[in-house]
């Protein structure tokens, strides 16, 4: 869907389209359910993640992309699960252990593979545009790792609600730098169906694709529900021959089956040192009732 809106759309205007469609999406939500918000001040920590993930993320994504290969950005973001790992280790004091370890380097062998890439084309972008995909690597991360500790005290739902909003209020403050290289011509220039594109893939990204991870997160530990957005490299390659036409390649199936078997791994009944580990961390037995969000009928 967002390659779609591409073809018509510059990235931040696509972005700014996507998060506006999302928080509206999520705020309908919010008050359909009669979500009562909390205190001003627990809100604003929750919030100010907002521009970890979409903020931060986007923007150095967007500016790196421009300074280096998708072959690289590629291979710098198959690392993700190692690192959401080891920043739940550092932050939730998340226990690592060797299978985890394991089927985590066994996703990224699997993504790598799943992507096509290929190490050694001689195209390694600059030094500038690698670190900034590295920055916007950690913005994501660090972002869903606190995504799981705050999740423990707000309902999912307000948490991704409040995060898109400061999210979208970050990248209406970077929206001018494009503008005035594509003019308000460049705007008006762009196909109703375009827009249409922008406005759905926001909600399916941002809203439901956020909401249901941190909804997930609740309870999952950050460092097992890190494997399986190694699952994401399937779902767009797949959707990418089911609806492009794009041709998968045999090593690209050999990268697929790494990654579900790496899944699958993670999947199974916990062995007796992950489920010590889990209930070692000092938020994962504590669940606020999403009932106590809502207003009294």
């Amino acid at each position: 869907m967002t390659k779609h809106a591409l073809d018509g759309v510059s990235p931040f205007t696509l972005t700014v389209v996507q998060l506006a469609a999302s928080a509206i999406f999520l705020w309908t939500l919010v008050a359909v359910q009669r979500l009562r918000l909390p205190p001003r001040r627990e809100m604003i920590q929750p919030a100010v993640t907002g521009l970890l993930e979409p903020g931060l993320t986007i923007t150095f994504a967007v500016l790196g992309l421009k300074l280096t290969t998708a072959s690289i950005t590629t291979l710098i973001f198959a690392s993700q699960p190692i690192l959401i790992i080891l920043l739940a280790w550092r932050v939730l004091r998340e226990r690592l252990t060797r299978p985890l370890i394991a089927l985590s380097a066994l996703a990224v062998i699997g993504v790598v593979l799943v992507a096509g890439v290929n190490p050694g084309d001689g195209n390694s972008g600059t030094l500038t545009g690698n670190a900034l995909i590295v920055a916007s690597l950690f913005a994501c991360s660090l972002y869903l790792v606190l995504a799981r500790r705050m999740v423990m005290t707000l309902d999912p739902l307000l948490l991704v609600a409040l995060q898109q909003i400061v999210g979208l209020a970050w990248v209406l403050l970077v929206w001018p730098i494009e503008l005035t290289q594509i003019g308000l011509a460049g705007l008006t220039a762009i196909p109703p169906g375009a827009w249409l594109w922008a406005a759905a893939s926001g909600i399916v990204y941002y809203a439901l694709g956020f909401w249901f991870y941190v909804s997930g997160l609740k309870g999952t530990p950050a460092s097992l529900a890190a494997l399986f957005l190694s699952l994401t490299s399937i779902f767009g390659v797949g959707g990418a021959y089911v609806f492009l036409g794009e041709r998968l390649f045999p090593i690209q199936w050999i990268g697929a089956v790494l990654i579900l078997l790496a899944v699958f791994g993670v999947s199974r009944p916990q062995p007796a040192e992950v489920e010590a580990a889990h209930r070692q961390s000092p938020i994962s037995n504590y669940q606020l009732p999403l009932s106590s969000h809502r207003r009294p009928s």
